[in-house]
């Protein structure tokens, strides 16, 4: 992630925060949104309260890690640079959350067995230590200039704040290379998600992206203490790093809620345009009964839809040919189509015969039940039929060679 001295000129700051902090922000903040319901009701859950607090934190961490934060920290506690520590502590406590969702991750979530309780509380003992360590290194410091962007490397040399610095940057490296290296493995895994798998790659580019970051601010501080300057690569790469990679990880974090709620939409939406064909064909069957079109959400308008045309179908039931079915769907295979394709075309052939027959006979309708041959094909394939009737030219095809053979069979 970012730290205290990432920051852009004054001149592309808004509302006292650099824009290059927005993007990221506001993409942590969307998802850390997106997961709040599902935190709320099942906050005992490992794997989310590990998610909601590594998106806390890593908002924490950019929102702290701001010029204009930086200097209002400093101000108000009154001592230089008091904002280089508490951004550290909060970058630990998110490398801690990374390798907690990693514990959970890997041993699922009906594993509570001891080993795993053993090593999430390693993870924050271990990572709890850093924080206590950073904040008696800076203590024993002498930092009496405020640096805001460049302080890694304007303190590299300086006495135990020098220890800090690598401190922390090892921690965020080990954490980091950690999560990155079994996040990848996880996204060879098989049976995933198309969108979970989206976000998994999404949540590795990630990663390596903040291994990036902390590769260029070890590199930078390293030429420091060895005479050398290499300063841009941590004034300039790294916090570019770490914008890309929180954004990235925010956008793995959303993408298999955000696509599979589209996803579903859209599914539910293209149900409804699939039955439109066979719907209206039932509308004039059955006028009376139309369902109402009042406001409703999608997926109830599409079961209406399919309840209409199931009850209609049933009415139907009596004047459906099966003879004719059989005859269709043979026809249908001569003419070059698949079985599946020929079966629809076959019951679609079926449904407008009987359509025709009712309107020859209606009475018929009010005299009896509805009775006739099994209807179970139609009823579980009426999307198939619907899109069949999309193409009446392939099922007047097939109506007139199945029509013409049933003749022949006649004269036979």
């Amino acid at each position: 992630m970012t730290l205290t001295h990432l920051a852009l000129d004054a001149s592309d700051t808004l509302g006292g925060i650099s824009v290059s902090f927005w993007l990221p922000i506001a993409a942590l903040s969307v998802a850390l949104v997106i997961k709040l319901p599902n935190l709320v009701k099942l906050w005992r859950d490992p794997m989310l309260r590990a998610v909601g607090v590594l998106l806390l934190f890593a908002c924490a961490v950019f929102v702290f890690a701001s010029p204009s934060m930086i200097g209002w920290t400093n101000r108000v506690t009154g001592i230089p640079n008091f904002a280089a520590p508490l951004v550290y502590s909060l970058l630990t406590a998110l490398c801690a959350s990374w390798l907690l969702l990693i514990v959970a991750w890997r041993n699922g979530l009906s594993d509570r067995s001891a080993a795993t309780r053993r090593t999430a509380r390693w993870v924050v003992l271990v990572y709890a230590g850093v924080v206590v360590a950073l904040w008696v290194l800076f203590v024993l410091a002498d930092v009496p200039v405020e640096r805001r962007r460049d302080l890694d490397t304007y303190y590299a040399t300086t006495p135990f704040m020098r220890e800090g610095i690598l401190l922390y940057l090892v921690a965020h490296t080990v954490a980091c290379s950690i999560t990155a290296r079994l996040i990848w493995n996880w996204v060879r895994t098989d049976g995933l998600d198309a969108w979970l798998r989206w976000g998994l790659r999404l949540l590795g580019i990630g990663y390596a992206s903040n291994l990036l970051f902390g590769t260029a601010k070890l590199t930078a501080v390293t030429a420091r203490l060895t005479g050398h300057d290499l300063d841009r690569l941590s004034t300039d790469l790294a916090p570019s790093a770490a914008a890309v990679s929180a954004t990235l990880v925010a956008v793995g974090f959303i993408l298999p809620h955000a696509g599979q709620y589209l996803h579903e939409r859209w599914r539910v939406r293209l149900g409804h345009r699939h039955l439109r064909p066979l719907y209206l064909l039932m509308r004039g069957v059955n006028a009376g009964s139309a369902p109402p079109v009042p406001r409703a959400t999608a997926e109830m308008r599409l079961i209406r839809r399919e309840t209409f045309i199931r009850d209609t179908l049933l009415q139907l039931s009596r004047h459906l040919d099966e003879d004719l079915r059989r005859r269709s769907y043979d026809a249908a295979l001569g003419l070059g189509h698949e079985p599946d394709r020929a079966r629809a075309l076959a019951a679609a052939v079926t449904v407008l015969d009987a359509v025709a027959a009712r309107e020859r006979s209606p009475e018929t309708d009010s005299a009896s039940p509805p009775s006739g041959p099994e209807t179970a094909y139609l009823l579980q394939e009426i999307r198939a039929v619907s899109q069949a009737l999309r193409h009446r030219p392939d099922v007047e095809a097939v109506r007139a060679r199945a029509t013409s053979s049933g003749r022949e069979k006649t004269h036979v």
